[in-house]
């Protein structure tokens, strides 16, 4: 079954949609009387449910403001940093990341491995995020072990199911310069936004090719 595409909406849309969603049922409960009013803002109701769950809203990415003596690079791992290829990619962007900022060469750079916790859409409208949270445990635990034997020295964390509301919340606290997608093309549409929406370099690595890479810079 194809998924529906979000709906990008403007910030300052979303006031100006809501009234247009009340406005019906005012009208009918006036002209129509009160059953005809509850049937249209049974409609209503309905119509606001469908547009929250698909609405996006398509503002910059805030970041906090980066440290100039280290260099600060978060990987999100849709899927499981397995391949000693992959994670040596990472390695060297890691390193080349902190020459061409110009960061302390003394201070090895600061990696943050973030495991959004994926789930299916009934789990997630039920508020049941256990096995996601246990998928995502699993993945971080396998892609920091990878990683450290490529001599990446991180540490990880799990953040929110959906990608970019994850990567998102990690750059308030952790305001890297750069960021990595290890994932698959499942998550083509989840990196573009991410891309689109931040002011800084966003790569992306293909879980299981050996160091296939496709980056875009904003």
């Amino acid at each position: 079954m194809r998924k529906l595409e979000p709906i990008q909406l403007k910030a300052w849309a979303l006031p100006l949609v809501v009234m247009g969603l009340i406005a019906p049922p005012i009208a009918a409960f006036a002209l129509a009387g009160p059953s005809a009013g509850l049937a249209v803002g049974a409609l209503a109701a309905a119509a606001i449910v469908v547009i929250a769950a698909r609405a996006t809203f398509d503002e910059e990415i805030e970041v906090g403001a980066s440290p100039g003596d280290h260099y600060m690079l978060l990987v999100v791992v849709t899927e499981t940093v397995e391949d000693p290829g992959v994670a040596g990619a990472i390695a060297e962007v890691a390193t080349a990341g902190g020459d061409a900022t110009g960061a302390d060469p003394d201070r090895a750079p600061q990696v943050l491995v973030l495991a959004p916790a994926l789930n299916t859409p009934v789990a997630h409208w039920l508020s049941d995020l256990r096995k996601a949270r246990l998928d995502a445990q699993r993945r971080l635990a396998v892609s920091l072990g990878t990683l450290a034997a490529a001599g990446v020295d991180a540490r990880g964390q799990v953040g929110d199911s959906d990608p970019v509301q994850a990567v998102e919340d990690s750059l308030r606290t952790f305001p890297a310069q750069e960021v990595v997608f290890v994932t698959g093309p499942d998550h083509d549409r989840q990196v573009a936004e991410v891309r689109r929406r931040l002011d800084r370099p966003v790569r992306m690595l293909e879980a299981g090719a050996r160091v296939a890479e496709r980056r875009r810079s904003l």
